[in-house]
């Protein structure tokens, strides 16, 4: 039987375990990606291990999040992360040089590797034939050390592309699609594989667009395969020594298949306020648009930019409309430079932002008040925008022109012909503003400022858990509802007691004094709990607050893992329909905890409350059941070392 390209990538790098969906497996990591809001951590955590030099083939740390510098804390980040990533074998990207997704893909991402990143936005390395996966800063501190990376083996979805899209609909459309057909749980625990002869028709940024948001579809990664145009594009980098070609096997097998027909696209969107909510343009009409933002890792390359500088050559954005643009990378925006097509925005009102992920993580650029906003991001959960009562819709760029000229939500096939970009047979090259590494790490001083605090450690687990339920929430809650972002927030990303504060605020702005109070805690939720961002402090500042347990219907991928790398017991309830039963101050108890855990399939929860009891599914591995038994991942690494 023929083998599809997820499995002989996997199949090429697995250490442990069998290539058998649901169940767990250990590969090997060539390549790890950092961003600064992650990456400090991250760090501080491989510091722990007491490994001098990475073990990887390339390990990149890239500043593009954290770059508004508004006080001292930032700054010094930026300079541990250089000094941390010189003494210890990491090429250092610096602020300004771009978005780690955008610049990875040009300079670093190779054909068949693997890759682990502290960015949930990490599959967007698929658009160019790479196992490209998000996971938390610990778990990329353990494949620095050489450690392999464990996952539950995903199902293999392959979804057929076949014709073209046709003018003024673009990639964007294509994973809108996916999100309108699949939702954003129908990816989880799978890989979305592309196939068919649609995918001919694609350049490598289209294929990166719709590799990056496959993130929010829950899928544990998304990937192309390698062909002609892949090879043309590393060509183009000055990287076609790196090229090799990956294809699936004629009689490649799938567990779920689909097809969509790209001529059969039209402009679309995702209406607030979820990635999946997707209409077309003509279904939500020709509503006021407030402001228009392009760029993010989504849709920030050279031929986007080049195609909405197209557009509004000669034009001026509409009086009502603000609109931003971020190239992704210093190579983009060099290029718009000095072919002229960067003087055309300017020309028509745009305002240039720097290269970094800026108003995507809610850094800057926050609407007015009940704006409607229409941005070429990922993501538009609500409040993540830095506007509690923003209104985000998610588009292409070609629609996101068509709003900032027009002020309303439009059409773009209305403003005429279609801008052609070709793919330059050259991109301008220059790493300057990468970093090498120090040849002798003795000789680097890793400089720290005083907002980097110690890495707090959780205690190993006791055999009876008994504590409150501190917060009940519903479905769908993510990352930015556990631990917001934005730029009071995240540049405390190093100071764990100082970001604990912020833990739930936006939904219970009590949560963290109340967490603090009781000294141990539990969180009960429904669906999809944790979707969103790989940012593992959604589960280190809880864990410091005192989180013990995390009961919900069902978990994010991503989040599931942090959890458990920092001890906290995820459990799934036996019966969803339990979850009724249980409201917050309830008290819980699970008794003989440490001993039944990995021994049996369900565990009994008393409400010591209410008098009820409830089973739940802790769903762990012997390894697992180890690392929340130890009180982490650090604990558990320390104890097997």
């Amino acid at each position: 039987m023929g083998k599809n390209i997820v499995q002989k990538i996997l199949g090429a790098h697995l250490l442990d375990g069998e290539l058998v969906p649901g169940q767990e497996i250990a590969i090997r990591i060539d390549q790890t990606l950092t961003q600064d809001a992650t990456g400090t951590m991250s760090y501080l955590q491989f510091e722990a291990m007491g490994v001098p030099r990475v073990k990887t083939e390339i390990s990149v740390s890239y500043v593009d999040h954290n770059t508004l510098q508004s006080g001292f804390e930032n700054a010094d980040d930026h300079r541990f992360l250089q000094t941390v990533a010189s003494k210890h074998g990491i090429h250092f990207s610096r602020p300004g040089n771009g978005i780690c997704h955008q610049v990875h893909l040009e300079r670093f991402g190779i054909p068949g590797k693997t890759m682990l990143g502290s960015d949930s936005h990490t599959p967007t390395g698929g658009g160019i034939g790479m196992i490209a996966i998000g996971a938390g800063g610990l778990d990329v501190a353990v494949a620095m050390g050489g450690g392999p990376f464990y996952l539950t083996c995903p199902k293999v979805v392959g979804i057929t592309l076949t014709g073209q899209l046709s003018p003024m609909v673009s990639a964007k459309d294509v994973i809108l699609e996916v999100l309108r057909r699949l939702s954003v749980k129908g990816g989880v625990g799978k890989i979305i594989e592309y196939k068919g002869p649609g995918v001919a028709t694609l350049s490598v940024p289209e294929r990166a667009t719709i590799t990056n948001m496959g993130a929010e579809l829950g899928a544990t990664t998304s990937i192309f395969p390698s062909d002609e145009v892949t090879k043309a594009f590393l060509k183009a980098q000055k990287r076609e020594d790196v090229w090799v070609e990956l294809q699936a096997d004629d009689d490649a097998t799938y567990e779920e298949e689909l097809t969509i027909d790209l001529s059969a696209l039209e402009p679309m969107v995702a209406c607030p306020h979820s990635p999946d909510a997707v209409k077309t343009v003509k279904e939500v009409g020709p509503i006021k648009v407030d402001q228009v933002l392009i760029g993010s890792c989504t849709n920030s390359s050279y031929s986007d930019l080049m195609k909405v500088a197209g557009l509004l050559k000669g034009k001026t954005v509409h009086p009502t409309v603000s609109l931003g643009i971020a190239p992704g990378s210093r190579q983009v925006f060099e290029m718009l430079a000095r072919n002229g097509a960067l003087a055309d925005l300017i020309a028509s009102g745009a305002r240039i932002l720097e290269s970094a992920c800026g108003p995507c993580i809610g850094m800057g650029q926050s609407p007015n008040s009940g704006a409607v906003s229409v941005r070429t991001f990922n993501r538009n959960f609500e409040g993540r925008s830095g506007t509690a009562d923003a209104k985000i819709y998610l588009s292409s760029p070609e629609v996101a022109a068509a709003a900032a000229i027009t002020g309303l939500l439009t059409d773009p096939r209305e403003l005429g012909n279609a801008i052609d970009v070709a793919m330059p047979e050259q991109f301008l090259i220059d790493d300057s503003m990468v970093l090498a590494p120090a040849a002798e790490g003795n000789d680097v001083d890793v400089l720290r400022g005083p907002n980097i605090k110690p890495l707090p450690i959780n205690e190993a687990l006791a055999n009876t858990l008994q504590a409150p339920v501190l917060l009940k929430v519903g479905d769908n809650i993510t990352t930015d509802h556990i631990m917001p972002a934005g730029s009071k927030i995240l540049p405390l990303r190093s100071n764990i007691p100082a970001i604990s504060q912020y833990v739930f605020s936006g939904v219970d702005a009590s949560f963290a004094d109340r967490a603090k109070e009781a000294g141990r805690g539990i969180i009960v939720g429904g669906q999809n709990y944790g979707q969103g961002s790989s940012r593992e402090h959604a589960a280190l500042a809880p864990m410091y607050l005192g989180v013990k347990a995390v009961i919900t219907q069902s978990f994010a991928r991503i989040h599931r893992a942090n959890l458990i790398n920092f001890g906290i017991l995820p459990l799934t309830f036996a019966n969803e329909a339990e979850l009724a039963k249980v409201n917050q101050g309830d008290e819980l108890e699970i008794v003989n905890l440490s001993e039944k855990l990995g021994q049996e399939e369900t565990l009994e929860v008393r409400n010591l409350t209410t008098g009820d009891s409830f089973t739940v599914r802790p769903d762990l591995t012997a390894r697992q059941v180890a690392i929340i038994k130890a009180g982490g991942l650090l604990n558990y690494t320390r104890l097997n070392a």
